[in-house]
């Protein structure tokens, strides 16, 4: 399979060398006003950091551990509120699908079609976001090897799409937990596309609050550090004014105020590990022998 960076999403270049893209927003839309409250929030910590910030929400938590749950406003008052926000903030938005009629409805507004991981080895989905021509960010399953992420890879090269990412968001350690195995991540790189680490759905615990699924946000900025020492291009928070209140996910979302100090850390462990590489490669000669 041959390398194919990096990715265009939106007007950000997202691979090896690019500035760290950050993917945030709350977990689900609940109003259009807090949507723009949060973007806004966004833009400003773009302005004082050297990351690409893309804003993303769901229109549709079809995957939610109870029927009766809080799923969203549905898609087309969803896409509007995306679309505003695109319109008013200047960020590139995203959100998850779930059908090819989604797929191709979504491309129509968004700069990331994002497919969710229970859904990462549906061919018609994947193929209905690659036609869209927008980049595709495909999260891996919880029950797949990192490795096998190459079929998904391969059917959205098939459809035609070029700007491909990865995204690690754990795997199943029995029931109701989650773990993260970092050798994944340069699996995946070795497919030739970013990589994205998911830190906030890494620390899920699914359906262990009943009818709902908990988790533990003390642990997502560890876990994001971790994956900025192994080498991701990006990194995927959710986040809200108060997660607590919010209908999905609060549990394990990064509060509003906090978010801006997680990713500066974040971010020095990232720009560190490329100064190491950078130095290495210097005292390599041409063929990687030392000089």
């Amino acid at each position: 399979m041959n390398p194919h960076l990096p990715a265009l999403v939106g007007p950000y270049r997202v691979g090896p060398g690019e500035p760290l893209l950050v993917i945030a927003g709350p977990c689900v839309i609940e109003t259009a006003d807090l949507a723009l409250r949060i973007a806004a929030r966004l833009v400003e910590m773009a302005s004082r950091l050297p990351i690409q910030v893309v804003f993303k929400a769901s229109y549709d938590k079809a995957n939610r551990t109870s029927g009766t749950s809080f799923r969203g406003p549905g898609i087309d008052e969803g896409l509007a509120v995306l679309e505003m926000v695109r319109r008013k903030t200047g960020l590139p938005v995203t959100t998850d699908v779930h059908s090819a009629d989604e797929a191709t409805a979504a491309g129509g507004v968004c700069d990331v079609v994002q497919i969710p991981a229970f859904l990462c080895r549906q061919t018609d989905i994947l193929l209905a976001a690659a036609a869209t021509g927008k980049a595709v960010n495909v999260k891996k399953g919880q029950f797949l090897a990192p490795g096998d992420m190459k079929h998904a890879v391969a059917k959205l090269l098939a459809g035609g799409c070029r700007d491909i990412l990865l995204c690690e968001r754990g795997t199943f350690f029995g029931y109701g937990r989650l773990v993260n195995d970092f050798t994944g991540l340069p699996v995946m790189h070795s497919l030739g596309v970013p990589v994205i680490f998911d830190a906030t759905h890494s620390v899920q615990r699914p359906a262990s609050l009943g009818e709902s699924t908990g988790g533990d946000r003390a642990l997502v900025e560890p876990l994001a550090r971790a994956a900025a020492a192994v080498g991701i291009d990006g990194v995927f928070f959710e986040t809200h004014p108060e997660p607590e209140t919010s209908p999905s996910d609060g549990a394990n979302m990064v509060p509003l105020d906090a978010l801006q100090g997680v990713v500066e850390r974040v971010l020095r462990i990232h720009e560190a590990r490329l100064a190491g590489e950078a130095s290495l490669a210097g005292e390599a000669g041409p063929a990687g022998e030392p000089s």
